[in-house]
Formats: structure tokens, C-alpha cells, sequence
């Protein structure tokens, strides 16, 4: 008889209050090995302020977080911030994290595609070439769990796609859980494999097929809104071939 498969983590009736602000309301989160589950909601929703509850950087005021005993998590902050009179190098920002392992340092940039900045201050990198490298650090515990909040921000929707594309290889090919906070509707929802729609409380969660169809996601977002992003929920077999959604040709992700 197969086990049932146990949880990465898990967060039960989970309740913050902060002050006389009631921050999380009653909310359960659960993700399992290989799984990518996106956190979504407008902001003041709360989705960084559970990320840092489920990492046991905030403890909550009720409920419990269960993570599985030796769990690796990597943690990709939603912002970086940094001295712009500091000279650091990208090689510097990773050895901070890996040891000085050059080696690594290397492999792990030319994994998320951005070897070639490894000499460049992180001062000077595009939005897309310093949220790779910060998707880099967080991998140099080789996570079982990436923990990532708003991986694409700052970057424009032609960078989006390939970080959303990058983010689910790295899942593929490590076979690690993916947890993920997003404000973005659109592009998000052809990159995960569950939803959970987040204001204070959950309002609903699922696939996102389910979710995009759910009452509490439309009186949330607006039936426009809703329309416009329903196109994006596609098969995952769609290979964006020369896709009119979202202007791109075909490539070997």
C-alpha cells in the first residue's frame, strides 16, 4: 500500500494580528514535492507577510506552520537592497552565499542564464539580469522548496515569460517545490500548478482553471480583468508558437 506523499510545508488556521491589524485571517497553505503554488492577491493582501509566517520569520498569533524536518529552502526576497556607493560584483554577492565556491558561483549563474554579468556590479545589472542572479543565490543551498517573492518584478513582459519559463525548467529539472507570490493575473497563471487567491483570507484556491472560473476571484478582480487573462490559462503542452496571447515564437524551453 503507496503512503500518502507528506506535505514541504504546511500551514494550518493561521492567524496574524499585528497592533489592531488583523493581517492574515484563518488561512491554510499546503505544498507538496514538485509542485509550483502561487500566491496571488492585490496589495496590502498579505501574500509577503504568510511567505514570512511560512518561513518562520513571522510567527503567527494562531494556527500552526509545519515544515518537513531538514527541509532546504531557498528564498528569493521581493527586493534587494543595496548601498549604490557599495562596489559589489555579482561573483562578490554570490560567494557571500556559496562559500567563495567559484565553481558554483559560475554553474549556478549559466543556470539561470546570465554567466556573462558575473564580473558586473550588481548596481548595473537590468531588471531581468538582477532578478536571475537573485533566483541564482537562492539556489545555492540546493533547495528542496524555492520560496520567491515577485520573481519578475521590475522586469518587462518579454522577460516575465522567460522567467516564468526559467522557473518552471529549474522545477523540472531539480524537482523541487516552487512557492511563489505574484500580483501578476496574467502570465502567472500559465506557469503554476495551483493557485491560492489571498486577501487577508483565502478567498479561493485551486487549479487555475478552477479559480480564474470562481465568484470570490471575479468579485475580486473584476470581470474584466477576468476576461482579459482567461486566454492565458492554456494547456501547459502550449509551446507559444508564434502565440497571438502572447507575441512569442517558438523556443527550445
Amino acid at each position: 500500500m503507496n503512503r500518502p506523499i507528506q506535505p514541504l510545508l504546511e500551514a494550518s488556521s493561521v492567524n496574524l494580528v499585528l497592533g489592531q491589524r488583523l493581517l492574515l485571517e484563518n488561512v491554510n497553505l499546503k505544498i507538496g514535492p514538485g509542485e509550483i503554488l502561487t500566491v496571488i492577491g492585490p496589495n496590502g493582501a498579505g501574500k509577503t507577510t504568510l511567505l514570512r509566517v511560512a518561513l518562520g520569520l513571522q510567527k503567527p498569533t494562531s494556527g500552526t506552520v509545519k515544515r518537513q524536518s531538514g527541509l532546504s529552502i531557498g528564498y528569493m526576497p521581493q527586493r534587494l537592497h543595496l548601498d549604490p556607493t557599495l562596489p559589489l560584483t555579482v561573483k562578490r554577492f554570490m560567494a557571500l552565499a556559496c562559500n567563495n565556491d567559484q565553481g558554483k558561483i559560475l554553474s549556478l549563474l549559466a543556470e539561470v542564464g546570465v554567466a556573462q554579468v558575473i564580473d558586473s556590479a550588481v548596481q548595473t545589472l537590468s531588471g531581468g539580469e538582477l532578478q536571475r542572479v537573485l533566483l541564482a543565490r537562492a539556489l545555492v543551498r540546493e533547495p528542496e522548496l524555492l520560496v520567491l517573492d515577485e520573481p519578475v518584478q521590475g522586469v518587462d513582459v518579454h522577460g516575465q515569460v522567460e522567467l516564468y519559463q526559467l522557473i518552471s525548467r529549474i522545477r523540472n529539472q531539480r524537482g523541487c517545490a516552487v512557492l511563489m507570490v505574484s500580483h501578476d493575473l496574467h502570465l502567472v497563471m500559465a506557469a503554476t500548478d495551483q493557485v491560492l487567491c489571498l486577501n487577508r483570507h483565502i478567498c479561493c484556491s485551486g487549479t487555475p482553471e478552477s479559480v480564474t472560473n470562481d465568484p470570490a476571484f471575479i468579485e475580486l478582480f473584476g470581470t474584466a480583468a477576468v476576461q482579459s487573462m482567461a486566454v492565458y490559462v492554456h494547456d501547459k503542452t502550449h509551446h507559444h508558437d508564434h502565440c497571438a496571447t502572447c507575441g512569442r515564437r517558438p523556443t527550445n524551453d
